[in-house]
C-alpha cells in the first residue's frame, strides 16, 4: 500500500482545512484538528485523519452542526450539564472542562453530562486534561448499536467505550480508553479496508455465526470483550453515559442515523466524572501521588507495562518522524480541504 510521511504541524493542517472547507467555525476546527493531531502522535490512527471524512460528510448531511456553540448549564453543586447543541463531543468537553473542574475542586467530586453530542473520538482526549489539571477522571459513553448483548445477535449497544484518567507526580497522566466491545469498531473497519481478517471473538455476521471476516462482523454485530462479564459492563457504560445522562440510547442513535447514514459519528450520551484526591487526604494531594508511584513503581519492577504506555513511547518518535498514511486517504483529505 502507497504511503505518505506527514510531520504533526502538516497533520493539524490537513485537518484543519478539511474542516474548515467543509464549513466547521475556527473555534471548532481549532479543537478538532488539535484532538485528530493527539490521536496521531500517540499512534490511535483509528480516531485520528481516517475520521475526517465522517466529520465532513455528517456536517454534509446537515446531521452534525460544525459551527454549534455548547451551552453550559451550572445544574447543581456538583453536577455540569452541556448540551452541545448538535456539534462534536470534544468542542463541548471544551466549552464544560473549566466549571468542571471548579466543582469537583469545591466539592471533592462532580459529574458532566453531556447530550445531543457526536462523538467519533477517543475518550482518553477527553479526560486527560483533567488529569493535567491533578483531578482523578471518568469517562462512559454510548455509541449508536453495533454490539449484541450477552447471549443475542442483534445490535442493540453500542461500542460503548469507558475510560481512566490518573494523575501522575511529574510524569504524563496514566490513562487508559477502551471499547466494552471485543475491538474498537474503527480497528475493524480499518481490516475491512485494508483487506485482513480480525482475530476470533470479536463478532458475528448477520446470522449469528461466529466469523474473522471485517466485512461480516460490520454487516452483523460486534461481540463484549470477556463474554458475560464484559457484557455486563457494556450495560453498565449505556446506563451512564445515555439513561443517566438523557442522551439517545444506542438504538435511538442508530434510528437516527438510518435516516443519514451519511457515515459520520453517533448521537449520543457523555457521562464524566471528575474526583479531586487531594480531598481525600485531607487536602494534601501529594500523599495521593506518593501512594500512586509505590504502586506503579512495584507494577513495574514487576516487569509489567502500565496502561497507555505505548502511546506515551510513540510520542517521541511520532514528533521526530511524523506519522504514515495510505496515500489513498492523503489524497481524499487534500481534495476535501480545496487542494
Amino acid at each position: 500500500m502507497d504511503q505518505v510521511t506527514l510531520t504533526l504541524d502538516e497533520v493539524r493542517e490537513v485537518a484543519a482545512k478539511a474542516l474548515a472547507a467543509a464549513g466547521m467555525s475556527a473555534r471548532n476546527v481549532e479543537i478538532m484538528a488539535d484532538l485528530v493531531t493527539r490521536a496521531e502522535r500517540d499512534d490511535c490512527h483509528a480516531h485520528g485523519l481516517f475520521r475526517i471524512p465522517g466529520y465532513v460528510t455528517s456536517m454534509a448531511s446537515g446531521r452534525c452542526n460544525g459551527a454549534a456553540e455548547p451551552a453550559v448549564e451550572d445544574a447543581g453543586p456538583g453536577l455540569v450539564k452541556v448540551d452541545a447543541r448538535d456539534g462534536f463531543a470534544p468542542v463541548a468537553h471544551a466549552a464544560g472542562r473549566p466549571m468542571l473542574v471548579e466543582k469537583a475542586r469545591s466539592q471533592g467530586i462532580a459529574v458532566m453530562a453531556l447530550v445531543n453530542n457526536y462523538n467519533f473520538n477517543a475518550l482518553w482526549c477527553d479526560i486527560e486534561p483533567l488529569a493535567e489539571d491533578g483531578l482523578v477522571a471518568i469517562a462512559c459513553a454510548n455509541t449508536r448499536a453495533f454490539m449484541a448483548p450477552w447471549g443475542g445477535r442483534t445490535p442493540l449497544f453500542g461500542t460503548n467505550p469507558f475510560a481512566f484518567a490518573c494523575p501522575r507526580r511529574d510524569k504524563p497522566p496514566m490513562v487508559f480508553d477502551m471499547a466494552t466491545a471485543a475491538s474498537a469498531r474503527g480497528e475493524i473497519m480499518i481490516a475491512a479496508r485494508d483487506g485482513h481478517q480480525v482475530a476470533e471473538g470479536l463478532g458475528v455476521d448477520k446470522d449469528g455465526n461466529p466469523t474473522t471476516d471485517p466485512s461480516a462482523i460490520l454487516e452483523g454485530a460486534q461481540l463484549a470483550f470477556g463474554g458475560y462479564k464484559g457484557a455486563a459492563i457494556v450495560l453498565m457504560v449505556e446506563l451512564l453515559g445515555a439513561i443517566l445522562t438523557g442522551g439517545l440510547n444506542s438504538t435511538e442513535s442508530f434510528e437516527q442515523f438510518a435516516a443519514y447514514n451519511d457515515g459520520g459519528p453517533s448521537n449520543a450520551g457523555e457521562c464524566v466524572i471528575a474526583i479531586d484526591p487531594g480531598a481525600f487526604h485531607g487536602g494534601d494531594a501529594d500523599r495521593f501521588l506518593e501512594r500512586v508511584e509505590a504502586l506503579f513503581g512495584a507494577m513495574l519492577a514487576d516487569g509489567a507495562r502500565l496502561p497507555g504506555d505505548r502511546r506515551h513511547d510513540a510520542r517521541p518518535r511520532t514528533e521526530k518522524d511524523g506519522i504514515a498514511i495510505p496515500k489513498a486517504l492523503y489524497d481524499q483529505l487534500t481534495k476535501l480541504g480545496g487542494g
